[in-house]
């Protein structure tokens, strides 16, 4: 029989019914604690307190505190990575960060959810589903990503966008619930190297 850690993971609805999942997040709250409560300078050292919480890491990333999340070791994140102030992931399930993504303010996923009918969420019942963003995203500030969501390589997600599906890659994708608005294309290039 799985444990409630193992069905979370493989997002198979659970109770935390042996507290192991209870210590695991004590555990990252104590870890991010000391990253958040660090001196700006200090960057080696939350890089470290990252590396060690995470699942994996590139060599090159930045994550400015305050950031927040339940477990850190279902997240991946890849080379060049950014997020910018009070980030927050819920990884319950994997979520897995390409490389050159930047994040702007307050963006959160969310890969945990809660059933809709009260009896059974009164219970304490909760699911996960993974969080896919590939390659060179850029998620604008006030972002929320729900659980089960890939977002493309090369899309940009407009502020203030709530990401209930999938999006495509190559597109500019905003709003409520976030749709495509327009395919990005190379009239969308700019040259800044001799500005």
């Amino acid at each position: 029989m799985k444990s409630p850690k193992e069905k979370m993971i493989a997002g198979i609805p659970y109770i935390d019914t042996d507290g192991q999942l209870f210590k695991e997040r004590q555990y990252a709250k104590e870890e991010l604690k000391r990253f958040n409560d660090s001196e700006p300078k200090q960057i080696k050292f939350r890089k470290q307190i990252i590396q060690k919480l995470f699942k994996a890491t590139g060599t090159r990333f930045f994550l400015e505190p305050p950031f927040r999340c339940d477990y850190g070791y279902n997240i991946s994140i890849g080379e060049n990575f950014y997020s910018n102030y009070n980030c927050t992931i819920l990884d319950g399930a994997p979520v897995t960060i390409g490389e050159n993504v930047l994040f702007g303010p307050n963006v959160s996923l969310f890969t945990a959810g809660h059933p809709i009918y009260f009896e059974t969420r009164n219970q304490g019942w909760e699911f996960s589903a993974p969080i896919v963003i590939e390659d060179n995203v850029w998620v604008g500030g006030q972002v929320v990503v729900n659980p089960g969501v890939r977002i493309g390589r090369n899309a940009v997600i407009g502020s203030g966008s709530v990401v209930t599906k999938d999006i495509p890659a190559d597109v500019v994708a905003a709003g409520n619930p976030c749709r495509v608005i327009r395919p990005i294309t190379a009239a969308d290039r700019i040259d800044y190297t001799n500005i």
